[in-house]
């Protein structure tokens, strides 16, 4: 079940724990993709406090965000570039973006498979998606003060396997929130220090966002999108010919 977005505004725009929050996750996805220039950026789910940094470097950037969540004009100030979709039918070409991020859409999704069918659909060859998820070992899934404890959290191992069945290659990964779920001072203040102790001491396992980037596999496997084909009629009769109708006795 996805946030309100309301709710999800007021976290990272209105309060200081949502702001360090917006600011830990920022620097991992710029030490993931540092350069974006030229490209179609898109944003899924609640993506936007992490689109506005690369806004000035990228083609285009467009944040999409599902109907059960709801939308929000963004960015302020500007022309409107946030979109209200429904997340198995995205309005987005195939092959159009280059790059995906996904933030409070995966493990809110009812229906997690068909959201990354259309992720796959969307990006193109040679794209990148970045999804960012509740880390199932960190202790921000188990307080549910923020939006990391609402829906299902993941391991690594989880994630990469589901990312693999819907033919993505996971390339990379990483994990942020590391210090305190706490509005206290001391601890926002220590914030970035413990970011960076426990990117070099504890790896993954501490963090309370998980972070996998991920190629697309090109060609998917048969089937890998779940996509049926109709068993095709067998003819009954030459081209051409009648086929003689059935004569019921009376």
């Amino acid at each position: 079940m996805h946030l309100d977005v309301t709710d999800l505004r007021n976290f990272y725009y209105r309060s200081r724990l949502g702001r360090a929050a917006q600011s830990a996750i920022r620097d991992q996805v710029s030490r993931f993709w540092p350069d974006v220039t030229g490209d179609t950026l898109i944003g899924l789910g609640f993506a936007v406090p992490l689109l506005r940094p690369m806004m000035g470097q990228a083609r285009r950037t467009i944040a999409l965000m599902p109907g059960a969540q709801g939308v929000m004009a963004w960015p302020r100030g500007q022309d409107n570039i946030s979109v209200l979709c429904e997340e198995t039918l995205l309005p987005i070409q195939t092959g159009f973006a280059d790059r995906l991020i996904c933030l409070h859409g995966l493990e809110t999704s009812e229906t997690p498979g068909r959201l990354l069918q259309e992720c796959y659909r969307i990006l193109g060859p040679g794209g990148r998606a970045l999804f960012i998820v509740p880390n199932r070992a960190g202790l921000w899934s188990r307080n549910d003060k923020t939006p990391f404890g609402f829906g299902r959290p993941y391991s690594l191992g989880q994630l990469e396997a589901l990312l693999r069945d819907y033919d993505f290659n996971p390339q990379r990964h990483a994990a942020a929130l590391y210090q305190p779920v706490s509005e206290q001072r001391f601890w926002l203040r220590s914030g970035p220090m413990i970011e960076r102790w426990g990117r070099n001491i504890t790896g993954r396992f501490a963090g309370g966002a998980l972070m996998v980037e991920a190629t697309k596999q090109v060609p998917a496997r048969a089937g890998g999108l779940g996509i049926r084909v109709a068993r095709p009629a067998r003819a009954t009769a030459p081209a051409g010919q009648p086929v003689p109708s059935r004569v019921i006795a009376g």
